[in-house]
């Protein structure tokens, strides 16, 4: 039985406080510096490492089960003990680790995830192909910093991959004297304490950001350890029992540029609800006033940064509108917030885009990943104008009593590494946010993936009939397809297309997320034809079924490009696992949300008469049309998170400045 010391309450609320962002030429040398830690020779060093725990490979081969075990405890102990013996006996632990997974879980790693669990245990941010065992990579670095008896948190995606990763690599974490949890939404307090009380807690970074917050809310002015233990002498028993975390010190993110990148613009905030009627009155109101007002007649919209500007006209019909309304309406400042509110609800807010109804409610769904998240509403008022734009009950607003960004709460763990199939792009902000090398695995075999030219046509209609006879050709030849969409009612559309066409298919969007693992893990077999947002399951493996790969393997179809090259790599990823054949092709359109919220209208107009009458370089004229938007989309998305960083700066200046740490 473990006995709670001093020491052990420090790290129940202790964390490292995040560097500051270097600028001007302190981020030069620091880039040189990150630099030379993605330097070659830094690759060459893991493979050299790794060739030594494969030479080490046939002494464990011939270990008998108990000594084996004896031997993985040693190893346990001394990295306990910490310091240079840590260190010493790292590669041949790996070795025995690896013996370890071959005879619990019938897997050996190959040499190339030996290469990721080395990286990831010195602190790297390991690029690996879909399909390269990710999981048997994150579990074997898992064991080493498990073994120091320190919190170790794998973050993955969602709550399926949390349950399911800890479970299958259980019988290994066992047999290595490793004990693993998990912590997912649907757990009560207990449950969660439980799952933090273990070596290796698998969870989302949601759940693990919420629970920071909630345990730092519950000790207040008492997360200074001192003055816990002077509570606790003049009180026994009065702190800490409703902690459920043991604190911060090592995170192994799979799926790392979701996490720490696209995520990392949405604080998560904790927040109770309050009555507030008269902005529920104000909502609906708004939502009537505004909706005689005509775009470009009264007011401009901003497609790029999602503003709206009233102009004259609009100003005078909103004041003439409201002329006979009480109370905020009077106020010409607010009256115009609340009008710009309900028109920003309506023009950039779309279901099925943005958001679903479930069960009367506006569920929020994550543009990057496709997912519903239920527990999430829009701030200041701008969920209850969506709900009057809907018609549906309006809910009360929520109060803020925390938030913290992602970005800000894990560059506080003292030991940082990662996983994706998607980094290089982001290589600089992933040194200069989060101190995260980019090292680049080489995959187990070739990839022999064929990527097909996109097809660009010049309406919207036009790009789904294509995609829809481009399914029924390739459907004809055995193939198994996954198509990839940015939005449910764009799934839905295509859904549609097929009925018509009489193909079977199978549908995954934010509106029937329960059955993704099920359906994309049988997304290869011979003649499957699978519909999936964004979402498109990662972290589940697509197996090709039987006789695909005479057939060409899977046929990856991306409906448009996304703002975010990485994330038609990702999708593209998804054919051509481990050597399989398999090709992929983007079918895109000049009325692509891309061309229309990132090119200048004298510039889409140019292009569109390109592509409109096919003259002489078109397609090349188009595709540089595409990738100057999807370059000033990145750049816009990367503006907005160094402005997320500079908010946490400050607020972590004049918490600081106040007495206070992170939250």
């Amino acid at each position: 039985m473990s006995v709670q010391t001093p020491t052990h309450d420090y790290r129940r609320s202790g964390f490292r406080q995040p560097d500051k962002v270097h600028k001007g030429l302190d981020r030069l040398v620091h880039s040189m510096i990150g630099a030379h830690r993605r330097r070659n020779a830094a690759f060459e060093k893991l493979k050299q490492d790794a060739l030594e725990v494969e030479r080490l490979a046939p002494e464990w081969m011939e270990v008998k089960d108990g000594l084996l075990r004896k031997r993985l405890a040693d190893f346990a102990e001394a990295f306990r003990r910490g310091g240079k013996e840590s260190e010493t006996v790292t590669l041949p632990a790996l070795a025995a680790i690896r013996e370890a997974s071959e005879r619990q879980l019938g897997m050996r790693p190959f040499f190339v995830q030996i290469i990721g669990a080395l990286a990831l245990h010195r602190g790297y941010l390991a690029e690996m192909a879909t399909g390269e065992g990710k999981t048997l990579t994150a579990g074997l670095a898992a064991v080493l910093a498990g073994w120091t008896r320190r919190p170790c948190h794998v973050v993955t995606v969602n709550d399926y991959l949390v349950e399911r990763d800890a479970a299958r690599l259980g019988p290994l974490y066992e047999l290595c004297g490793v004990r693993v949890g998990c912590v997912t939404g649907a757990m009560n307090q207990d449950e969660r304490r439980k799952g933090y009380a273990q070596d290796i807690t698998y969870l989302t970074s949601k759940e693990l950001l919420a629970d920071f917050l909630r345990d730092r809310l519950q000790l207040g002015p008492l997360h200074v350890p001192e003055r816990r233990l002077i509570r606790q002498m003049l009180a026994p028993g009065s702190v800490g029992k409703t902690l459920v975390m043991r604190g911060l010190h090592t995170a192994i993110i799979d799926e790392a540029d979701s996490v720490l990148i696209d995520e990392a613009v949405t604080p998560l905030i904790i927040s109770t609800t309050r009555e507030n009627e008269l902005l529920k009155e104000a909502a609906l109101t708004s939502c009537r006033i505004v909706s005689g007002l005509v775009p470009d007649v009264h007011y401009q919209r901003n497609l790029r940064y999602k503003e709206i500007e009233l102009n004259e006209l609009g100003l005078k019909r909103i004041e003439e509108l409201a002329s006979d309304l009480p109370g905020v309406w009077r106020g010409d400042t607010r009256r115009v917030e609340l009008a710009i509110q309900a028109l920003v609800a309506r023009e950039f807010f779309h279901r099925d885009r943005q958001y679903v109804i479930e069960n009367g409610k506006v569920v929020i769904v994550d543009e990057f990943t496709g997912r519903p998240m239920p527990q999430r509403t829009w701030r200041e008022g701008m969920h209850q104008a969506i709900e009057a734009k809907e018609g549906i009950e309006i809910s009360d607003p929520s109060e803020t009593i925390a938030r913290l960004s992602f970005q800000r709460f894990f560059r506080c763990f003292h030991k940082l590494s990662g996983m994706t199939g998607t980094a290089s792009e982001a290589s600089t902000e992933f040194w200069h946010l989060y101190r995260l090398p980019v090292i680049a695995i080489p995959t187990n075999r070739p990839c022999i993936r064929e990527q097909w030219d996109d097809r660009i046509f010049h309406t919207d209609d036009e790009k789904w009939e294509a995609v829809a006879d481009e399914i029924v050709r390739v459907h004809a030849t055995g193939r198994p397809i996954l198509v990839g969409t940015r939005s449910v009612a764009s799934s839905e559309r295509l859904a549609e297309l097929l009925k018509k066409r009489a193909l079977h298919f199978n549908l995954l969007n934010a509106l029937r997320v329960a059955e993704e693992s099920g359906i994309i893990s049988g997304a290869g077999l011979p003649r499957s034809i699978t519909i999936a947002t964004n979402m498109a399951g990662r972290g589940t493996d697509i197996l090709l079924g039987g006789g695909v790969q005479k057939f060409g393997g899977l046929h990856v179809i991306a409906t448009e490009r996304h703002e975010s090259g990485r994330v038609d790599r990702q999708l593209f990823g998804r054919a051509g696992r481990q050597g399989d054949p398999g090709s992929a092709q983007a079918f895109v359109s000049i009325e692509d949300e891309l061309i229309r919220r990132y090119l200048r209208p004298v510039v889409k107009k140019a292009v569109e008469s390109a592509v409109r009458s096919q003259m002489a370089g078109w397609r090349i004229i188009a595709r540089n049309a595409f990738s100057s938007a999807q370059a000033k989309a990145q750049k816009v998305a990367y503006k907005a998170r160094e402005s997320v960083m500079r908010a946490d700066t400050w607020l972590g200046e004049a918490l600081g400045f106040a007495g206070e740490e992170v939250v």
